[in-house]
C-alpha cells in the first residue's frame, strides 16, 4: 500500500491566514487540521509577516507535509491590499521553499471550480461541498480555514488525476505523446 501524503494548504492574509493539513492515501483524504492564524493583534505589518513565517515553519516541522498549496491573490482594485496580500503569500512560500517543499499556487476560481464545479461559488457553497466530500461537521469560526482546506483538496484533485489510455496511466502530455505517437496529428 502506498504511503500517505500530507498536503499543507494555505489561504494567505495579513489579518487572518487560513491553514489546513490534508492526509491522502490513494483517493482517500482525511482532515488532520483546519484552523486560522489571527494576526490583528499585531499592528506592525512586519510582525504579522514574521508570525506567518513562524506558523508555516511550525506546521511543516510538526506535520511533515509532502506538498504545499497556496491560494493566489485575486486581482482587486485596491493596490495596497494586493501588495500586503502578496507579501503574506511570499512569506508563506519562502517558509515552504526553505523546507524543500514543492509549491503550487491555485487561483480562487480554480479552487472553487475544483471543489464545487462552479468557479463563481460563494464561500458557503465551498464549505458545504467540503463537508460532503470530507465528511466533516464542525465549521471553523472563519472561512479562511475552509478556504485553506479547499486549496489542499484542490491540490489533491489536480495531482492525483492521470491521463489514461488502454488502462495505462501516463503522468503528462509528453508521456502520453511518447506512448501514443500514432494519435498525434501535425
Amino acid at each position: 500500500m502506498k504511503q500517505a501524503d500530507i498536503i499543507l494548504g494555505i489561504d494567505p492574509g495579513t489579518q487572518l491566514m487560513g491553514y489546513a493539513l490534508l492526509k491522502r492515501q490513494g483517493n482517500d483524504c482525511t482532515v488532520l487540521l483546519m484552523d486560522t492564524l489571527k494576526l490583528t493583534s499585531e499592528k506592525d505589518i512586519y510582525q504579522r509577516l514574521e508570525k506567518i513565517h513562524t506558523k508555516v515553519c511550525e506546521l511543516i516541522k510538526l506535520y511533515r507535509p509532502n506538498s504545499f498549496a497556496i491560494e493566489a491573490p485575486f486581482f482587486g482594485k485596491n493596490v495596497q491590499s494586493m501588495l500586503k496580500l502578496g507579501r503574506a503569500q511570499g512569506v508563506a512560500i519562502a517558509a515552504a521553499m526553505q523546507a524543500g517543499l514543492s509549491v503550487t499556487e491555485y487561483s480562487p476560481k480554480k479552487v472553487k471550480q475544483s471543489i464545487t464545479g462552479n468557479g463563481n461559488a460563494d464561500k458557503d457553497q465551498v464549505w458545504k461541498m467540503l463537508q460532503r466530500i470530507l465528511q466533516i461537521d464542525e465549521q471553523p469560526k472563519y472561512y479562511d480555514a475552509t478556504d485553506a482546506l479547499a486549496v489542499a483538496l484542490c491540490h489533491h484533485y489536480q495531482t492525483s488525476r492521470a491521463i489514461t489510455t488502454s488502462g495505462k496511466a501516463v503522468k503528462s502530455w509528453d508521456d502520453f505523446i511518447k506512448k501514443n505517437p500514432g494519435r498525434v496529428k501535425s
